[in-house]
């Protein structure tokens, strides 16, 4: 786990293990990164994880994911960013920035845009009211976005940021092109994979054109939708080899969305997962045929798991939720330790709560390290209660959405 590997830039990582993204939803008052998320950060750089990649940094402000998303646009003042990469460089570190555009998955409250390829809206039953109808974007609205992504990538490097990783998975905007379930086009952006996939390679290729030749640009793809008729795994395979001919220095195979949250360990097909390392199966396939180093997450809490997925022929292990729980797992993994780094799962009858309570656990640990920053031990707290977390996480979230559609209002004004 712990020699480094050269990316194709040439950079170099000082280890195998990744801090895979999560979505802190603890932006300041403009979007902005502040005190407790250097803190947070600069915690994770103690822990000895060689790579650390942001949550979701959205590449428009108009269009969040939720009311403490972070956004970086052209424009948005870099002190705040730059100290952000400084926290997480300290130790050795790489940092890269994710960089998103969540389409269709905007909560309605948050009264903001909801770009989609199609108006395809998001079924969660009796939930789907809680999120925005989306809008088809016209050939003037892909373009813009383009653009967002390629400034967004430019204002992460002129900020100390090593890299940034572009989210095509999880039911995001990119995915959504890329998925035939949201996307029902019949321009050159629709119908077959090709077209499907045609907005992640412009998006990759205005961002490698914005940034240096050893910033690194990686992707995040789905393995699959784990919904029927969606995005497959031949059609991820055949999307890795489309990546294959532009300068990507890592892939990350994860899966789900919104609707099929296999990023959590369910899916809406009715497929099995692996108690941990989730898409480990679909890693090793594609491995085989991408010719950038490969990244997997999801799950993965133990030392022998993380073992297993190095000696499958993936060159990354991405650990998450079990970083939030001990945020120096590395350290205690290279000194021998065998820690406890695993929440309970929340298994509750409506599916959908259950995923939006464990995102708010994992939220509320994330806080909590960025409140104690490095005067924190080697976890983040003891167990905690998911239908209190989750209540006090509406209460905190409704108080947000207030701010945020302040802001949005005065800076229209």
């Amino acid at each position: 786990m712990f020699p480094p590997l050269t990316l194709p830039n040439g950079s170099t990582l000082p280890n195998r293990l990744a801090k895979a993204a999560m979505e802190e939803s603890m932006a300041d008052n403009g979007q902005l990164p502040g005190p407790a998320i250097h803190r947070l950060y600069q915690r994770w750089a103690q822990g000895g994880t060689g790579l650390l990649i942001t949550g979701n940094v959205m590449v428009d402000s108009r269009a969040l994911t939720g009311p403490a998303t972070i956004a970086l646009e052209a424009g948005t003042p870099l002190a705040p960013f730059t100290a952000w990469a400084q926290a997480a460089r300290q130790h050795g570190a790489q940092i890269w920035m994710q960089i998103n555009h969540p389409g269709r998955q905007v909560m309605a409250n948050m009264g903001g845009l909801a770009w989609a390829p199609s108006a395809v809206a998001l079924d969660l039953g009796k939930h789907s009211k809680l999120f925005a109808q989306p809008v088809a974007m016209s050939a003037a609205n892909i373009a813009e976005v383009i653009q967002r992504f390629g400034d967004t990538a430019h204002a992460a490097e002129q900020a100390g940021f090593n890299g940034v990783q572009i989210h095509a998975a999880h039911g995001y905007l990119l995915s959504q092109f890329l998925s035939p379930l949201t996307n029902r086009r019949t321009d050159e952006w629709g119908g077959s994979l090709e077209n499907r996939a045609r907005l992640l390679l412009e998006v990759v290729r205005a961002v490698r054109q914005r940034v240096s030749a050893r910033f690194s640009v990686a992707v995040k793809l789905n393995s699959a939708d784990f919904q029927r008729g969606g995005f497959s795994e031949d059609d991820a395979r055949q999307v890795v080899q489309l990546l294959n001919g532009l300068p990507v220095d890592l892939i990350e195979l994860s899966g789900g969305s919104y609707e099929s949250p296999a990023m959590q360990g369910r899916t809406a097909d009715g497929r099995t997962l692996a108690r941990e390392a989730y898409f480990l199966e679909f890693a090793q396939a594609l491995a085989k045929v991408a010719r950038m180093p490969v990244m997997t997450t999801g799950g993965i809490a133990r030392q022998e798991i993380a073992e297993q997925v190095l000696a499958s022929g993936v060159a990354v292990v991405g650990i998450a939720t079990a970083l939030s729980v001990a945020p120096d797992l590395p350290q205690q993994w290279r000194a021998g330790q065998k820690p406890t780094a695993t929440e309970p799962p929340v298994n509750w009858k409506d599916k959908t709560l259950a995923s939006i309570a464990t995102m708010a656990l994992v939220r509320r640990r994330l806080r909590a390290l960025g409140t104690l920053g490095a005067a924190a031990g080697n976890s983040a707290g003891g167990a905690l209660n998911p239908l209190f977390t989750l209540l006090i996480d509406q209460v905190r979230v409704a108080m947000l959405t207030r701010r945020y559609r302040k802001w949005r209002a005065q800076s229209v004004g």
